[in-house]
């Protein structure tokens, strides 16, 4: 075997490596969450049902259900578009976006085109590989995670799948963005109401199997996460701010509920535009929310910049909160309530990775700039 003579070209090559590990490492985890609350909301929701849990994941089932909403899912997106427009026309003319920017016709194909592709995938993984069958026995040697585990396991094909989907929403992403960011708010919307409108021709042990995947459309759009796995590819592997953000990601969801629950307690009759802060649909919206401010904060701290804070996320909230009723009081809140969690959750030096763009959220969602409109 003949030695290497530049042993710099393998210290290289290894950081290379280690670095592309750390990406696909993030990559991985998001993909994994949506098969671990399919799971975790099967066995809370559902406990005595795994008869019917097996039928509707079968590939009879499967195909039952895309069927089901492939059939109405261009009423669905019209609709969607209506209500899109509706809520945020006059914000074309009031935040100066270029009209023709604003393409319905555009949009609705695209978002038609995403639900097609992943209906068509969520078909094709039953076929090609044999999903959570059976449901591992509960006993108290096999312990809730420890069957989870197991599922994920035999569910390689779904997490693919969700990388597969990912992909294509983050390239939609980037096409809507490049422009002018604020374009996504019109983008998003359109999928959030085509996502409630699909939900709501599914029985609810469809929306708990299927629900988790359709999400995966919905927070690639309201999130920069292929950002973040950009940005993350350009430091070394154990620096703080990667380390940090490794630890946030897989927890990210966890934080963000313990947040909405704290929120939901101290603000128990708030009402935003589509009802109560602790009602299924608002708090699932809320989460999301939650999730999306992480993401962002992660994006900067990696990045360096405020950018994506300054560019995207402030012109967004600006444009769609008060539209849905979401007042600042409550951002402020969740902001300090965040502080908290990214100080539980990281050792002092990652934390402070991420406090300089924490505090200028902060400061933009200050009194000093919505006094007026605070609770």
């Amino acid at each position: 075997m003949e030695m290497n003579e530049n042993p710099d070209n393998d210290s290289e090559g290894l950081l290379q490596l280690e670095k592309q590990s750390a990406v696909s490492y993030l990559a991985q985890q998001w993909a994994k969450k949506y098969l671990q609350n399919v799971e975790l909301n099967y066995f809370y929701e559902h406990k005595q049902d795994a008869l019917n849990f097996k039928k509707v994941v079968s590939l009879e089932g499967r195909k039952r259900t895309a069927q089901k909403l492939i059939d109405s899912l261009r009423t669905v997106s019209l609709q969607a578009w209506n209500k899109t427009e509706a809520l945020l026309s006059e914000e074309i003319k009031r935040h100066r976006i270029d009209p023709k920017l604003i393409n319905p016709w555009e949009i609705t194909a695209d978002s038609f085109g995403i639900y097609e592709q992943a209906l068509h995938l969520y078909i094709q993984q039953q076929s090609s590989h044999d999903l959570p069958t059976p449901i591992p026995a509960v006993n108290r040697e096999n312990s809730l995670s420890e069957r989870i585990q197991q599922i994920q396991a035999q569910s390689f094909v779904s997490t693919q799948m969700a990388k597969i989907i990912s992909t294509s929403v983050c390239l939609l992403r980037q096409k809507y963005t490049q422009k002018d960011p604020r374009v996504i708010g019109f983008v998003s919307m359109q999928f959030h109401y085509t996502n409630l409108g699909l939900l709501q021709t599914l029985s609810p042990l469809e929306k708990t199997v299927l629900g988790s995947y359709l999400k995966v459309i919905d927070d690639h759009l309201y999130m920069p996460l292929q950002r973040v796995y950009d940005a993350a590819a350009d430091h070394d592997y154990n620096s703080h701010v990667l380390t940090a953000v490794q630890k946030l990601l897989p927890v990210s969801t966890q934080i963000a509920n313990k947040i909405c629950q704290k929120i939901i307690d101290l603000y128990p009759n708030y009402h935003s535009q589509s009802g109560l802060l602790s009602e299924p649909l608002v708090r699932l919206s809320s989460i999301r929310d939650v999730e999306m401010f992480q993401v962002y904060l992660w994006v900067c701290s990696l990045e360096g910049s405020v950018n994506a804070i300054q560019q995207e996320l402030f012109p967004l909230c600006a444009m769609l909160y008060p539209r849905l009723k979401v007042q600042w009081e409550l951002i402020r809140c969740m902001l300090h309530l965040l502080q908290q969690e990214i100080c539980q959750h990281l050792n002092t030096k990652q934390a402070n990775t991420l406090m300089p763009y924490l505090q200028v959220l902060w400061h933009m969602f200050s009194p000093q700039v919505f006094g007026e409109l605070i609770l």
